[in-house]
């Protein structure tokens, strides 16, 4: 596990970092970020895909050359004002979605062990859309 000590923009020299001095292959990258475009507490895991205007996972495609390793999104939503997106990324959270936390934070950690034990695709099957 890495929680990189770098700006969330520039996320993709930590990931290359690590991957290249623990020799860790792309099949093994799991990309844990937070997604404006998904309401609060949607888990999404996927394969690849776009950085979806995400600037930590544009790095990261921009220093890996390729967007080919799997991301789980955790939905934040989108309530914020026009303009506001970055006080609202971080701002504390409200009283509703506090107490639903623990229990989508329980979920993507359940998603990552899976990831970690069984792989890509078993954990899809399992996790996605349920």
């Amino acid at each position: 596990m890495l929680k990189p000590s770098t700006f969330m923009n520039l996320s993709g020299n930590a990931v290359r970092y690590w991957m290249q001095k623990e020799n860790i292959a792309i099949e093994n990258l799991l990309v844990v970020v937070d997604d404006l475009a998904l309401p609060f507490g949607t888990l999404r895991l996927k394969p690849k895909g776009s950085d979806a205007g995400h600037n930590g996972l544009k790095n990261i495609q921009e220093i890996l050359g390729h967007n080919n390793y799997a991301r789980l999104r955790f939905g934040i939503g989108n309530d914020y004002p026009r303009g506001r997106q970055v006080d609202y990324v971080l701002a504390k959270w409200t009283s509703e979605q506090s107490a639903a936390i623990s229990e989508r934070a329980e979920r993507a950690a359940e998603i990552i062990q899976s990831f970690c034990l069984t792989g890509l695709e078993l954990t899809m099957t399992q996790f996605n859309n349920k």
